[in-house]
């Protein structure tokens, strides 16, 4: 099975407001980039989406080591949430309705095609390929800004 390193970010103006996405897929020694906007969303949502749109792209079922700056996708999945959520018929532990269910499912669906391994990165910081994807994300949302 192939190994493929996917690095995202998600961005958002306002929160909720318009919102970008960024992504790199790496492959072989070979990087491929990717990034997206929606006019009227969240900053989680663009998380996600980043996520979704990466893994959108694998043709056949990989060994996919995800990195985020998003403690909300992270530790969705490294603490369980997802299967909580679930349990609880998307409830979260204080009853609230688990927001974003739409995307939590698709991403649901791509765990059960390929063994992915979630790791946290710091945001902002040194991780040359976080700061790409958060470059793609703004770039996308200063396009139809006009900034």
């Amino acid at each position: 099975m192939k190994t493929v390193e996917i690095y995202t970010d998600g961005a958002c103006s306002y929160n909720p407001g318009p919102g970008g996405w960024g992504a790199v897929l790496i492959y072989n020694g070979k990087e491929k980039q990717l990034s997206g906007f929606e006019d009227n969303t969240t900053n989680n949502r663009m998380e996600l989406m980043a996520v979704i749109r990466a893994l959108d792209e694998l043709k056949e079922p990989c060994n996919v080591m995800l990195y985020s700056d998003s403690a909300y996708v992270v530790n969705a999945f490294q603490q369980n949430w997802i299967e909580d959520w679930q349990i609880r018929s998307w409830r979260t532990a204080g009853k609230k309705a688990v927001k974003n269910v739409d995307l939590w499912q698709k991403l649901i669906e791509y765990t059960k095609t390929h063994n992915i391994t979630f790791n946290k990165v710091k945001g902002h910081s040194t991780d040359k390929y976080n700061n790409i994807c958060d470059s793609l994300a703004r770039t996308e949302i200063e396009k139809r800004q006009g900034v």
